[in-house]
């Protein structure tokens, strides 16, 4: 039996389409309701655009995607993550404090670890622990407009003072990114996104060291990852990363906070919003102040006098029982050596005997 077959019905924008190559072979990019009122269309409009979107390829110049490739001891991205949990810091309270995060571009070696704030002076330590654990110094910094590490002025970018005396140590660059430009530090990006997916789940945190020391379990293992973009693991490559880089000075950078200030009666110095106490022995002295990620340490003309732990919680007074001791001991010393100067110079009472016989009074008579 014979079959009828029926031609397929033609769409009503075939008749047009000649009109349309034309204008798309003279302006590729023309939008498609221009298109519609220079041919003169009078039907709906999807049916045109979609054949227009189909017609304007054949005309566009080929965009191909670009690569980005790094070599070897080339860069590493920076910055800052804030994870979205409460960590405890002590006293009952919590804080959200950042993370530095640092992924070097050939090898995809991802670092990171919680700093006490995003000052210079905690951001330059945390850069100086993470590249002192990789063991050298990639030849280029990139950071976006992280206050405390540089800002575009007058439009070109700045370091902060701070920052340009770190890198002149490492002997590097710091590469500071324009203004609302993240796709220039899409590897870091990725980073803090692989972190809050794959890092945080599921866990709790007692302390920042504690989040810092399960950070770095995490990160052994995951470096040790197949990483699908450079197709095999960061610690695959990290040897020729790091052979590629600029070694360590030989003398450590001056890291941390440090301040001179002269010692009062009130034997503690602040840092941020906290104080600690200092032995009370420096009382009037000198004394140099110097605060890096873990401790506060005070010294008077070179002698330690003060080392606490740094804390992480605010508004607190850090009180080493050996100070408040020897200052209850030296306070009673005072007092009681006031009390005896106080004895030596009581004024002595006169008889008033003697006031009779200088006046020449005799009491029996006058009596």
């Amino acid at each position: 039996m014979a079959t009828d077959m029926r031609k397929p019905a033609g769409s009503i924008v075939d008749a047009v389409e000649p009109q349309i190559r034309a204008l798309l072979a003279s302006r590729p990019d023309m939008p498609a309701t221009v298109i519609a009122e220079r041919i003169g269309w009078t039907r709906g409009l999807t049916v045109l655009k979609e054949r227009v979107r189909v017609l304007r390829a054949q005309y566009l110049p080929v965009d191909p995607v670009s690569r980005t490739t790094y070599q070897p001891g080339e860069l590493a991205q920076c910055d800052l993550w804030f994870p979205p949990a409460d960590v405890p810091v002590g006293g009952g309270q919590v804080a959200r404090p950042p993370v530095l995060v640092m992924v070097s571009g050939y090898s995809r070696w991802l670092m990171a670890r919680m700093v006490p704030s995003r000052q210079a002076h905690d951001l330059i330590a945390g850069h100086w622990a993470l590249l002192s654990g990789l063991g050298a110094v990639p030849r280029a910094l990139v950071w976006d407009n992280e206050p405390a590490v540089g800002s575009w002025k007058a439009g070109r970018p700045v370091l902060s003072r701070e920052f340009e005396s770190f890198r002149g140590t490492l002997g590097i660059k710091v590469v500071q990114l324009r203004p609302r430009d993240p796709e220039s530090k899409g590897l870091v990006e990725r980073a803090n996104g692989y972190l809050e997916t794959s890092f945080m789940p599921g866990r709790v945190f007692t302390s920042p060291r504690d989040f810092n020391d399960q950070l770095t379990e995490w990160l052994t293992l995951a470096n040790r990852r197949y990483h699908r973009r450079i197709e095999c693991r960061p610690v695959d490559r990290l040897g020729a990363d790091r052979a590629s880089m600029v070694a360590l000075p030989p003398v450590a950078p001056v890291l941390g906070w440090r301040h001179q200030v002269r010692l009062g009666r009130d034997h503690w110095v602040r840092l941020e919003t906290c104080d600690y106490s200092v032995h009370p022995a420096a009382i009037g002295r000198l004394v140099d102040v110097v605060v890096d990620l873990d401790t506060v340490t005070v010294t008077c003309a070179g002698q330690p006098v003060a080392r606490h732990e740094r804390s992480w919680r605010a508004h607190q007074t850090i009180t080493d029982p050996a100070h408040a001791q020897e200052a209850a001991r030296l306070r009673r010393a005072r007092l009681s050596m006031v009390r005896q100067r106080g004895a030596a110079t009581e004024v002595e009472q006169r008889s008033l005997a003697n006031y009779d016989r200088i006046f020449g009074v005799d009491i029996e008579e006058v009596a």
